[in-house]
């Protein structure tokens, strides 16, 4: 564990930051640019609904067309698909491909691009918040990567589906939480609103976008239980610890009533377009509807156990279908029967498998390394925690949150409902690289040098099966290491 616990004041300052500042901007941008091409690039290919594009896109369009629908989930994530229909109706771009399927004519881009600007946005949204925990642009730079090299996550973004915006506002609220640790009075108090309101917007993507704001009260009680209280004029070693300045009755006004408004503030539209049923009524229906799904592989054929998703054990196959040649249309109609094909387009939502098993592998090390922490905490006079310290505290806290409220749902769950606490156990990986890459030890360099190949290496393997390219027959069972993962 040593590998984990390194002195701060040999790895938190970083000399000559200018050539590390140029380095970082340089590597974010690059970052940034790959993630918008790989999501703009082919977006309207596949002239069909994909997974829940068969939900959520018709949802959006139902709103444009004021027609009534019941949804198993809050409304958020459908206004904004709405607003990227109406707007991509407006633009002569992806004008190509273009279906019923939503219940009206449209491209498939203009159900698709907002995802994929959104999630393009993801990796920055990582890094900023890697940045605010741990001042050291090489830290924040490889917890962008990891988190614009993972394969759920790009294909997410390219569908109309509403997981990358449920990520993206539960993130946000995290990092508007961070900034406002680091200002006082009316900054301090507009931030921590700001975060607040990102929370409820998240719950109101799903449900489960409540798994963010748990994580922040994770810290915060964390926070107040082990971490001695610093001197006035004190500089605190983590901005975490300025948690203990926010009290009861703050906490509760920013993240819990503000939450509750925003929430709620965002059914308006959908209760004025259905006001058949009111809003707790509505509340009560999306729980009862939840409870009656079963579990079993009888109810989806990619159910999968909160556990396995730390191993990436049962991918969901998000879109399968085969033709003779490279100048058949995608999809195929009426499709071709099994065998008569020569190439396979496949997609599925997986993640980058050795950053999955690495980050798991990492989560698992912090995990014990907090409950040393901890444990020295309770049998010693207890000291203030380093920044590193609080780094893998926050991580191991927020990724807990992420994932254990799973444990006890009973209903069919899929592995993209991991992707909140895969930021988490992305970030923790992100740190023991960084530590190994600044390590004076050539082991541990090299050690880091290898995860960072193997990563990045790994994400151009499966880059097929993110993007649905061609491929042949054996090039797909290549791909497709388990039997589970088909």
């Amino acid at each position: 564990m040593n590998d984990i616990k390194l002195d701060d004041n040999k790895h938190d300052a970083q000399k000559n930051p200018s050539p590390q500042i140029l380095w970082f901007v340089l590597g974010i941008s690059a970052i940034f640019a790959a993630s918008l091409t790989l999501r703009f690039w082919g977006l309207g290919r596949f002239n069909a609904l994909v997974f829940d594009e068969v939900y959520y896109a018709k949802f959006a369009n139902d709103y444009l067309t004021g027609t009534k629908f019941f949804n198993a989930h809050p409304p958020l994530s459908q206004y904004i698909i709405a607003v990227g229909i109406w707007l991509g109706s407006k633009i002569a771009i992806g004008q190509d491909t273009i279906n019923e399927l939503t219940g009206s004519i449209r491209t498939t881009f203009s159900y698709r691009w907002l995802n994929a600007l959104t999630g393009s946005f993801i990796p920055l949204v990582v890094s900023a918040i890697a940045y605010q925990l741990y001042p050291r642009w090489t830290y924040a730079l490889i917890a962008g990567l990891f988190a614009a090299v993972d394969g759920l996550f790009l294909v997410e973004s390219r569908y109309a589906l509403n997981n990358v915006y449920l990520v993206i506002l539960g993130l946000l609220g995290q990092l508007f939480l961070l900034f406002a640790l680091q200002n006082q009075d009316k900054k301090r108090t507009l931030q921590l609103a700001i975060s607040g309101i990102f929370f409820g917007a998240s719950a109101a993507i799903k449900w489960n976008g409540l798994w963010f704001l748990l994580g922040a009260y994770f810290v915060w009680i964390i926070a107040w239980l082990v971490e001695p209280k610093t001197k006035k004029d004190e500089k605190p070693l983590s901005v975490l610890t300025n948690l203990r300045q926010i009290n009861l009755w703050q906490f509760l006004g920013n993240f819990a009533l503000t939450p509750v408004i925003t929430y709620s503030l965002l059914w308006i539209p959908h209760l004025i377009m259905n006001p058949e049923i009111n809003f707790l009524q509505y509340q009560w229906e999306i729980l009862s509807f939840h409870e009656r799904i079963g579990s079993s592989v009888d109810v989806h054929p990619y159910c999968s156990p909160w556990y396995s998703w730390l191993i990436m054990w049962r991918p969901v196959a998000y879109f399968y279908d085969i033709g003779k040649s490279l100048a058949d249309p995608v999809p195929q109609i009426p499709p071709l029967a099994p065998g008569e094909g020569a190439i396979i387009y496949a997609v599925h939502a997986m993640g980058n498998p050795f950053l999955w098993w690495l980050s798991t592998a990492a989560i698992l090390l912090l995990i014990v390394y907090f409950l040393k922490l901890v444990w020295q905490q309770v049998s010693s006079s207890g000291k203030s925690w380093s920044r590193g310290e609080w780094l893998a505290v926050y991580v191991v806290a927020n990724w807990a949150a992420n994932l254990l409220p799973w444990v006890r749902v009973s209903r069919c769950i899929f592995l993209y409902h991991y992707m909140g606490a895969a930021v988490f156990s992305g970030l923790g990986l992100a740190l023991l690289v960084d530590r190994w890459l600044a390590s004076r030890s050539s082991n541990q360099k090299v050690a880091g040098i290898m995860v960072l190949i193997l990563v990045v290496g790994a994400f151009i393997f499966w880059m097929p099966i993110y993007l649905g390219l061609p491929l042949s027959p054996e090039s797909y069972q290549f791909r497709m290491w388990f039997r589970n993962w088909i």
